[in-house]
C-alpha cells in the first residue's frame, strides 16, 4: 500500500519557498526558518514585515557613488570634509563600511557592483564601469584605491581596472597583501583592514 507524503499547509509551504531562494539557504533550512516564525509573537511577525517592507521603500542608491542609502546623495558624498580627491572602488556597499569602520579613510567610494565572473555572467557590462570612467574624467582625482576582495574575481577586475585607469595618469593604488588570498572584506577583522589600508601598494 501507497503511503501519502504529508504536505506542509500552503502558507508554510509558501514561506519555506521564498526562503528557499536566499543565498545558502537549502530546503530543510527555510522549513527551521518558517517553524521558528510560527512560534513568534503577531507583533514580532508584524515587525519583521515592515523591515523588509522598508528595505526597498526607505533605501535607495547615491547617484554618486552607488552605494545603498537612505538619500541621494549619501551623507558621505555630501561630506565637504572628505577627500573628494582620493577614490576607494569596492565592489559593494558591505565592504565599503568595512573599510568605513576603520576610521583610517577619509576619502570617497565607489560602489563597482560586484566583480568580474565570467561563470556567473558578470562582465565590465553588469558593473559601475561606465559611470566609474565618467567620475574619473569629470572629476578632479589625484588617486584610486582598488579596495576589492583578496580572490581570483578580485584580482582579475583590479587588473582589468588597472588597464582602464592607467592612461588618465591618476595614481592606483591597492590594498597591502596582508589581507589572506581568498578572503571577503566584510569579514577580515578591522585592525588588518586598516593597515592595508594604511600600507597600500601602487600599481
Amino acid at each position: 500500500m501507497r503511503v501519502k507524503s504529508m504536505k506542509f499547509p500552503e502558507p508554510i509551504q509558501k514561506l519555506i519557498n521564498q526562503f528557499s531562494k536566499l543565498p545558502t539557504v537549502g530546503p530543510k533550512t527555510a522549513e527551521r526558518y518558517a517553524f521558528y516564525l510560527l512560534k513568534q509573537s503577531t507583533n514580532d511577525l508584524k515587525l519583521l514585515a515592515e523591515a523588509i517592507t522598508e528595505v526597498k521603500e526607505k533605501t535607495m542608491i547615491c547617484g554618486q557613488c552607488f552605494s545603498i542609502a537612505e538619500s541621494n546623495p549619501c551623507p558621505i558624498c555630501t561630506d565637504s570634509k572628505r577627500n573628494a580627491e582620493t577614490l576607494c572602488i569596492v565592489s559593494d556597499a558591505r565592504n565599503m563600511l568595512s573599510i568605513e569602520a576603520t576610521g583610517n579613510y577619509q576619502g570617497l567610494y565607489f560602489i563597482l557592483g560586484g566583480e568580474l565572473n565570467q561563470l556567473e555572467g558578470a562582465g565590465p557590462d553588469q558593473l559601475n564601469i561606465k559611470p566609474l570612467i565618467e567620475k574619473i574624467k569629470t572629476k578632479k582625482i589625484t588617486e584610486i584605491i582598488l579596495g576589492l576582495n583578496p580572490t581570483i574575481e578580485g584580482e582579475t577586475t583590479t587588473l582589468y581596472l588597472t588597464k582602464l585607469i592607467k592612461p588618465y595618469q591618476i595614481k592606483i593604488t591597492r590594498l597591502a597583501k596582508g589581507l589572506p588570498m581568498g578572503a571577503d572584506l566584510e569579514y577580515v577583522d578591522e585592525l588588518t583592514l586598516s593597515n592595508a589600508l594604511k600600507y597600500r601598494n601602487e600599481l
